[in-house]
């Protein structure tokens, strides 16, 4: 039996405890920084299976780290666990069915990828212990990935600094290793203050808070002709001040995420955009305070490690769909506007295309292209990639077409070809990580890759020195 063979007979030998995990995790929707029940899940997990588990890492109360081995090389697998707030909906449904209006659910498919990376880290355990290897395996339980930027906290304080090599995969509609780059982010808040007063009586002794609110947006909009192509900029007023028109708003409150491809690019949009801020101040006579609550990296690639993962992948392919799975994809594709159809059509290409909208689960392992994507979006994987050499890929967990961020993908997080996608991605992980054991050269290209993508840069952290994750268990 070759190792993969062994790998994905570990890994399938416990695959209803993990389907049970998933399942479970789903059902506890938690989101960002308030993932309790799904973090002890997954330590409980780790402990059963003779992982040491330290809790509270990073000052995150629900991040920890779970080790086992001793000695080098150290092989991380990241895993995140926390849902979306507002995507609350009934698994299984072939409509929009909340459970709880406003509820949470897992719209980015994290219930599948902690289970996912945590499967992975358990077989290269059984796999270290029945070949009595040395090395050691950790998996990183990493809280609010969805605009929490749980992993910069970690790597902020160092917590990558002894692990070799790192490992993730996400759930998608695809099976492929990832060859992108991403944006760096910075998230702030702007808490414009004013001074109240009627509105009609008195609006001379007003200063409108939500006036700079808007003076602000306005002029923001105005950067987007004069900023690089793969900028982004992105509001939410989260407080108008009121919903009485008779009263000037003492308090209003706008939140950014500023995304542009470099560190150093997004610092200094970000400073264009407080000066924004600034400026609405002096025109309505307020006063704003700027709070950064979190940020992230732009997204390190490595070749080394993606051709080994793209390997593994093809070996292992995708496993058999039933005639009741491809129904439910079908109807989770036929839900779709035929705006998000004829934009994922256009993406796959002409007959592929037309193939896929007829049976709507990508059942192949995609080419891996040396071509490198840009994602305009951005993760919190990216500052563990400038720390250690990192490779991810996704699992079709999905039907053909699915937008992240959308009831389509809570109705399919509890779905058998979901499971099965997932159960991929952990044996493609493990295989990868078990390969650079068996050979060290692999993690010794993979850091000199590292090195020159880096090309002198060296890692700070964009998230001020000062901020601390938020303590929920005190609300």
């Amino acid at each position: 039996m070759n190792m993969t063979d062994e790998i994905s007979k570990l890994i399938e030998t416990k695959s209803n405890r993990y389907k049970q995990l998933s399942d479970q995790i789903w059902e506890y929707a938690e989101i960002r920084f308030e993932e309790f029940c799904s973090a002890d899940l997954l330590c409980e997990t780790l402990e059963i299976e003779g992982f040491a588990v330290e809790r509270g890492i990073a000052g995150l109360e629900t991040g920890f780290v779970g080790s086992y081995g001793n000695g080098g090389p150290v092989i991380a697998l990241l895993g995140e666990y926390d849902a979306l707030a507002g995507l609350s909906q009934r698994a299984g449904s072939e409509t929009y069915q909340p459970i709880l209006q406003n509820g949470n659910g897992h719209g980015c498919g994290h219930n599948l990828l902690g289970v996912g990376s945590i499967a992975a880290a358990i077989a290269i355990k059984d796999y270290l212990k029945e070949h009595d290897l040395k090395g050691t395996v950790q998996y990183f339980g990493c809280p609010a990935e969805e605009s929490g930027y749980g992993k910069s906290f970690m790597a902020r304080e160092g917590l990558f600094r002894e692990v070799d090599l790192a490992l993730s995969w996400h759930p998608s509609t695809v099976n492929a290793v990832m060859h992108v780059y991403s944006n760096a982010v910075i998230h702030a808040h702007f808490t414009f203050k004013g001074r109240s007063a009627h509105a009609a009586a008195a609006p001379h002794l007003g200063r409108s808070a939500l006036d700079a609110v808007e003076l602000m947006n306005v002029s923001v909009n105005y950067l987007r002709e004069h900023m690089v192509d793969e900028a982004r900029i992105h509001y939410a007023v989260t407080n108008t001040g009121g919903v009485a028109p008779n009263v000037v708003q003492a308090e209003a409150e706008v939140t950014y995420l500023i995304r542009a491809p470099k560190p150093e690019q997004v610092k200094k949009l970000y400073q264009r955009v407080v000066d924004c801020a600034k400026g609405a101040t002096w025109m309505t006579e307020t006063n704003v305070e700027v709070q950064i609550e979190g940020s992230c990296h732009n997204l390190i690639p490595n070749r080394t490690l993606e051709k080994i993962m793209q390997q593994h992948m093809e070996e292992l392919g995708f496993p058999e769909i039933t005639a009741e799975e491809l129904g439910f994809a079908k109807a989770m594709y036929d839900s779709l506007t035929e705006e998000e159809k004829q934009g994922a059509k256009s993406s796959a290409g002409k007959e592929l295309g037309k193939r896929l909208s007829e049976k709507p689960i990508v059942d192949f392992v995609a080419p891996y292209s040396g071509k490198l994507a840009f994602m305009g979006g951005s993760t919190d994987v990216a500052d563990v990639s400038w720390n250690v050499p990192t490779a991810q890929c996704t699992t079709a967990t999905w039907a053909f077409g699915t937008p992240f961020h959308t009831w389509q993908v809570v109705a399919q997080g509890k779905q058998s070809y979901a499971h099965k996608a997932t159960l991929l991605a952990a044996k493609t992980l493990a295989s990868t990580a078990i390969s650079a054991l068996l050979n060290p050269e692999i993690i010794e290209r993979a850091k000199r890759e590292l090195k020159e993508r880096l090309d002198g840069e060296v890692y700070e952290a964009l998230i001020p020195k000062e901020l601390e994750p938020p303590i929920m268990s005190n609300r």
